[in-house]
């Protein structure tokens, strides 16, 4: 089963007055729907795009493991742990806020900065908060996310170009960029698909396409059962 949600239902949010525009793909702060809490470990994928000198100051998490991927432009870390770091493209961060931990996320670049996050569920609340961030990570090389039972893998596709879907109880796919087919349906940047017990499934490019693709172990947090 696969249900596709567009770039242009997702709900508005962020400052623009500040230089902030966000588009939440899940129910979020005040755009709360019932129906729309999660897919999977995934309770949020939101796409941020800060004007230079804008961003978001000191907050805090908890409870969350928060994975980044910036698009365009050169995102400014800075968390209560002591961590200072510079997120580019091709580059994958992790935030495992557990019992809590405070971030500051900025664009102190001269460009406009893009940039997707997602929030997983952890299996397990509390524990140790941890920092993580691999550089210029290479295309189709899984990102693992234990903590939430989820696998992230990113996939980097010319045009023509066809890439195996994972098979899992979960599989949640976005387009990043360009422009794929997904079992039939055409995706364009920032359109996603949820798809439950993936299986024998590929995504063909009809354009050069970034994806990022989260392969989800079920609720219980067992992988599935073999059909």
């Amino acid at each position: 089963m696969m249900d596709v949600r567009r770039a242009a239902e997702r709900y508005p949010g962020g400052d623009p007055a500040a230089g902030i525009e966000s588009w939440h793909a899940f129910s979020f702060g005040p755009h709360y729907d019932p129906d729309n809490l999660r897919f999977g470990a995934v309770i949020a994928c939101n796409e941020e795009r800060l004007a230079p000198g804008a961003g978001f100051d000191e907050h805090p998490h908890s409870h969350t493991e928060i994975v980044t991927w910036v698009v365009e432009g050169e995102l400014t870390h800075r968390d209560s742990f002591g961590h200072e770091t510079t997120v580019r493209p091709g580059d994958v961060q992790r935030l495992s806020s557990a019992a809590g931990v405070r971030h500051v996320e900025r664009n102190d670049g001269d460009g406009p900065l893009t940039f997707v996050q997602m929030w997983l569920a952890p299996r397990d609340p509390g524990g140790d908060p941890a920092y993580e961030i691999v550089h210029g990570i290479a295309d189709s090389t899984p990102y693992a996310v234990p903590e939430a039972g989820a696998m992230l893998h990113v996939r980097r596709l010319g045009a023509g170009e066809r890439t195996a879907v994972p098979d899992a109880a979960y599989v949640y796919a976005h387009v990043v960029r360009g422009e794929v087919t997904l079992d039939g349906e055409h995706l364009g940047p920032g359109d996603a698909a949820r798809i439950t017990d993936a299986k024998d499934l590929e995504a063909l490019a009809a354009t050069d396409a970034e994806l990022l693709i989260w392969a989800l172990e079920n609720e219980a947090g067992r992988p599935p059962l073999p059909a």
